[in-house]
């Protein structure tokens, strides 16, 4: 497998992609053409962190609708799993498997080595792309305990209202 990890900067197009969302359905960045999208890459569904996180998107759903932002989740896991996780967390956007690595690797949201011994897992992420595919905020963490910093996202989407 070739790691394509990139640093993506402002301004610059997002990478496209087409993934299987939960449903086993392909869904791609073109889809949202001319709509705000924050994407939010995750490690694994079922874990506590990730929970947390976008449980936190679900419960704020309404605050990302008025900043005219739709959600996407990405995580490494199948779409059988994703739509576990994402029914038992009766999540209400957007959840996709990155289960080849390759978006998770284009976007630089790509841990090579995670925690025991697990390879190849995306990074706690979180994108905005605007209505043209273009990066307009991004915070890739390294540390997948931390949460992203939800206060920045807002802010930014709302700049961008």
């Amino acid at each position: 497998m070739i790691q394509i990890t990139m640093t993506l900067k402002t301004g610059e197009l997002a990478p496209s992609f087409t993934l299987k969302d939960s449903d086993c359905k392909d869904v791609s960045l073109s889809d949202y053409k001319g709509k705000t999208v924050t994407i939010l890459f995750f490690p694994l569904a079922f874990t506590g962190v990730c929970t947390e996180e976008l449980c936190h998107m679900r419960d704020n759903y309404s605050k990302y609708e008025k900043l005219n932002s739709e959600i996407i989740a990405i995580s490494v896991d199948s779409p059988f799993t994703l739509a576990k996780f994402k029914a038992d967390n009766n999540l209400n956007f957007t959840v996709l498997s990155d289960f080849n690595k390759d978006v998770s690797q284009a976007f630089g949201a790509y841990y090579e080595d995670f925690v025991l011994g697990l390879k190849g897992v995306s990074k706690r992420a979180t994108f905005i792309i605007d209505g043209d595919g273009k990066v307009q905020y991004q915070e890739v963490l390294d540390n997948a305990g931390n949460l992203p910093n939800f206060t920045a996202l807002e802010e930014a989407l709302a700049k961008l209202n």
